[in-house]
C-alpha cells in the first residue's frame, strides 16, 4: 500500500512540474501553426494582428470571400497561418489602392 501511494505521490509531483514549466510559456499551445480559429473570433485576431478594433476590424476585411476556411461539423474554420497570409495580402492590397488613389491613377 505505501508504494503505490510513494508512486501515487512522485506521479503528482511529475505532473505539477511540468504544469509550472508551461506557465513561463503563456503561448505554449500555440507552437504549431494548425490552431483552427472559429468563425465568429476572425475579426478578433484580425484586430489583435493589427494592433486595431474589432469594429475597424470588421470594416478593414469586408465580406471575406476570399479568405480559406476549413468546414468542421457544418462550422467554418480558418488556419492561424493561412488567416496571417490573407491578413498580410489584405493590408497590402488596401495600401496599393491608397497609393493609386493618392497618385490620381484612378
Amino acid at each position: 500500500m505505501d508504494v503505490f501511494l510513494g508512486i501515487g505521490i512522485a506521479l503528482a509531483g511529475y505532473f505539477i512540474g511540468e504544469g509550472l514549466k508551461q506557465m513561463n510559456h503563456p503561448k505554449a499551445y500555440e507552437k504549431s501553426d494548425t490552431l483552427l480559429i472559429k468563425e465568429r473570433d476572425i475579426y478578433f485576431y484580425i484586430g489583435h494582428f493589427l494592433g486595431i478594433t474589432t469594429t475597424e476590424a470588421k470594416q478593414l476585411a469586408g465580406d471575406m470571400t476570399d479568405l480559406p476556411y476549413i468546414k468542421i461539423n457544418g462550422k467554418k474554420y480558418v488556419q492561424k497561418q493561412s488567416l496571417i497570409e490573407w491578413i498580410f495580402a489584405l493590408v497590402k492590397k488596401q495600401q496599393d489602392e491608397v497609393s493609386i488613389k493618392k497618385n490620381g491613377i484612378c
